[in-house]
Order: structure tokens, then C-alpha cells, then sequence
């Protein structure tokens, strides 16, 4: 089994698809007849995890590779992911882009992930040509990057990760966690499909910290979790393989759902892009 690193760029690495005999339920036949938008077809295999679905991380980051891979002239600027159904480690998922605007500066793309048949999940994907421009942010990260010694094992993540709070710690705390990342070294192009997966992981463990008795690694004991929609917008350029702040913070949590949002930073403090998630949280008696 590969390493978890090289295993997930391999699931980052999409590759472009015609009408496929293996998977004529997913990948749409093309009808020159038809006047739609025009679209193009992904294949994403999935990591190899002990895990009983697929990790929504994996999917919003191979959301973010597909509109890249459809629009190569331009960078992400916001995705919107809802969640449809979980998805299974056992087949590919196809995603497929729908191209609804084409412009000089923006773009705007839908992406539909579909597996076994059926619709894992949709993506509305707004994208923009790098200019450069005024720039104002009001917004302060206040904090310097963790020592080694603060260094955190998460299972998910296959890079270098600081922070000082535990999610797993069944103590009550603030909803609020910071983390910083850094990822091996990789080209820029990786930078926000790696940080869109790595938003994914840990809002809902930011919600539970206000709970007593009960640790992010509860999840199918002590309460029943998983994300229904995530968005994540980017406003600057940055690398993956520099110091990251992820700063989370969970306003509310009620109705069987928690949510949660977050703002990542720069060593030096420049805001790079935010994010923001709603949860299915429900309690086990």
C-alpha cells in the first residue's frame, strides 16, 4: 500500500475521460444535437484508508483539480460542495464539469460526482483569472507559528501539523482550534485543492469541544457525524509547502447539525483564503 502522501496526489491526479464501457452509468454520452453546456468527464481513484466511506476532504479537493482541469486559464476563487450520499473507497468517481460561463476574467463551472450510478455530490465552482489589484485586509492572525514540540499526529493529514489543543480530549473547551500545516514540497498548482482537503477534517471536532465527554474520535459511538455541504473561497495566491495557520471556530450548534468556519493564513500573516461547513452532529442516549 502506498504511503498516504503519495497516495493522495495519486487521487489528485485526474484523468480525462471519454465515453467509458466501464462506467456507462456515470459518464454522459455526448449528443452533438444537444445545445447544454459544454462538459467534460474526470476519473479520481480514492485513497486507501480503513475507513467506511469516502473522505469528503478527498472529494473537494478532487472538485477543485476538475474545475482546474476544465479551465486551465484561470484559478479557483470559491467552491460550494453539497454533499449528495457518501461515497465508496470500492469504485472511481467521475466528475463532470458543466462550463456555464467562459469569459476573460471569470469563469463559472458545476461539477457533478457521480459513482455507481448514482450522485455523490455537486459543486458550484466560480473561477477567476489571477489579476493584480488593490489589496486591504482588516483581519489579523495574532499568532506565531507552534514550536516542533507542538507537533500533532492526525490521521488524516500526511504532512507536518502544530496546534495546541486536542479534539480528541473529551475535556469541554472553546469551540475554537488552530492549527498549522505544511505540506511537503509541491508545486503551487497543488496549494488549494491540499488546503481544501485539509479544511475538511476538523470543524466538526472544533464543535464538540464545547460538549463534556465527548472527543472528535467519538464519531459512531458516542454521536453520528458527517459534512452535508462545505465552501471554501481563495483570495491570494499561496503554496501548500510554507506555513499555513488553519484557524477553525464553531458559532453554533443545534438540531442535530453543527456548523463551522474558518480563515487560513500566512507565516506572515496574509489572509489566503476562509471556509465554512454544515454538519449532520447527532448525539447517541
Amino acid at each position: 500500500m502506498p504511503d498516504l502522501w503519495t497516495d493522495l496526489l495519486r487521487c489528485l491526479d485526474l484523468r480525462p475521460q471519454q465515453d467509458s464501457p466501464t462506467a456507462e452509468s456515470d459518464v454522459p454520452r455526448r449528443d452533438n444535437t444537444n445545445r447544454a453546456a459544454p462538459l467534460s468527464v474526470f476519473e479520481g481513484t480514492n485513497q486507501h484508508l480503513d475507513y467506511h466511506r469516502l473522505f469528503g476532504g478527498q472529494l473537494l479537493a478532487q472538485f477543485v483539480r476538475a474545475a482546474t482541469a476544465a479551465c486551465p486559464d484561470k484559478a479557483v476563487k470559491s467552491v460550494h460542495v453539497l454533499f449528495a450520499r457518501e461515497g465508496k473507497s470500492d469504485a472511481p468517481v467521475y466528475y463532470i464539469v458543466h462550463s456555464q460561463h467562459q469569459g476573460r476574467s471569470f469563469a463559472a463551472v458545476t461539477v457533478t460526482a457521480r459513482q455507481k450510478g448514482e450522485v455523490i455530490g455537486t459543486a458550484a465552482v466560480s473561477m477567476h483569472a489571477v489579476e493584480e489589484g488593490f489589496a486591504h485586509q482588516t483581519l489579523a492572525a495574532d499568532a506565531p507559528l507552534l514550536p516542533p514540540e507542538r507537533r500533532v499526529h492526525l490521521d488524516l493529514i500526511p504532512w507536518e501539523t502544530r496546534a495546541v489543543a486536542d479534539l480528541d480530549d473529551t475535556a469541554t473547551g472553546p469551540a475554537a482550534y488552530d492549527l498549522w500545516m505544511r505540506t511537503p514540497a509541491v508545486g503551487q498548482d497543488m496549494a488549494a485543492p491540499l488546503v481544501a482537503y485539509a479544511t475538511d477534517l476538523n470543524l466538526i471536532g472544533t464543535a464538540l469541544r464545547v460538549v463534556d465527554g465527548v472527543g472528535q474520535r467519538g464519531n459512531g459511538t458516542s454521536f453520528t457525524s458527517a459534512t452535508t455541504s462545505h465552501t471554501v473561497w481563495f483570495h491570494r495566491p499561496f503554496r501548500a509547502d510554507e506555513w499555513l495557520l488553519l484557524r477553525h471556530h464553531s458559532p453554533i450548534l443545534a438540531h442535530g447539525r453543527c456548523f463551522g468556519r474558518g480563515d487560513v493564513f500566512t507565516e506572515d500573516g496574509d489572509l489566503v483564503a476562509s471556509f465554512a461547513q454544515e454538519a449532520l452532529l447527532r448525539f447517541r442516549p
